[in-house]
């Protein structure tokens, strides 16, 4: 992860649950940079973005470019978030190399 040294740096559970939204073109272009900047300096956070980038376009692929419905997808957003504040999510995240 990152070292924390850069001013308004967003963390990394709040980097990986907003990742979907980064790669959806989602969010507010300030939030994108600071998202950019993260993705830039933290490796594992780019590694689960690369990982979460190929699962995005393998469902591309599979479902012809079909939309989910926007109650799933809000709740999908909730549980990404839910499943990203949980203790054990952090901890998992510190002790990758």
């Amino acid at each position: 992860m990152s070292d924390g040294s850069h001013e308004n740096e967003a963390d990394c559970r709040e980097v990986l649950a907003e990742v979907y939204l980064y790669l959806d073109l989602e969010c507010d272009e300030s939030r994108r940079g600071l998202i950019q900047q993260h993705l830039n300096e933290c490796r594992p956070c780019l590694r689960e973005f690369g990982i979460e980038q190929e699962v995005k376009a393998l469902v591309a692929r599979c479902c012809g470019g079909e939309s989910a419905p926007l109650e799933l997808r809000d709740r999908l957003r909730l549980r990404i978030e839910e499943i990203a504040a949980e203790p054990s999510f952090e901890a998992e995240l510190r002790d990758r190399p």
